[in-house]
């Protein structure tokens, strides 16, 4: 039987405790009353609507047993999910498990109208985790790669202790120019 790491049940409530920190922060910097947002993937988790309290909320999934506002992949293009409508974008702890980051990201940018901001989230110092597949780390660069067509508002990372340049985490908020 596989047994989790205790370094890996740590990390683990380090990347939850930094997700709930980033969107509350994000909420409170960013927020405004009458704004849209499209949550990417939050069943698992609490997701934006605690945090986004004035801001109408979608979500999109690909499991069609989610209970998502719109069932699709993130990965390919999307007719049944608005373009250029949304405030505000939420995708934390999706990325690595995409098999094309950077459609899913072009795809985050075609949701958002201009100005718009996305708030991503992403491990780099954790474990294969589900749901599977779980298929990318990305650094600070391969971050920025991805979101080139973006503006970098602010890019943040939890450092692992003892283990320079391996950070557990990163965060990321970018806007669509």
């Amino acid at each position: 039987m596989m047994q989790v790491s205790e370094f890996d049940i740590d990390a683990l409530k380090i990347i939850r405790q930094n997700v709930d920190s980033f969107i509350s922060s994000a909420a409170t910097t960013y927020s405004q009353p009458n704004t849209t947002l499209l949550d990417i993937a939050p069943q698992i988790h609490k997701g934006a609507a605690p945090f986004f309290i004035h801001s109408t909320i979608d979500t999109l999934d690909i499991d069609p047993q989610s209970g998502a506002t719109y069932i699709a992949d993130i990965c390919k293009p999307n007719t049944i999910v608005p373009q250029n409508y949304y405030d505000y974008v939420v995708c934390t702890e999706v990325l690595e498990h995409t098999l094309q980051p950077f459609e899913a990201v072009k795809q985050i940018h075609t949701f958002l109208k201009s100005g718009g901001l996305a708030f991503v989230s992403t491990p780099f110092n954790f474990r294969i985790h589900g749901p599977l597949p779980d298929c990318w780390r990305f650094t600070e660069h391969g971050l920025r790669a991805l979101f080139s067509d973006f503006e970098i508002v602010s890019l943040q990372s939890v450092e692992t202790l003892g283990r320079f340049l391996m950070p557990i985490h990163y965060t990321l908020v970018a806007r669509k120019a």
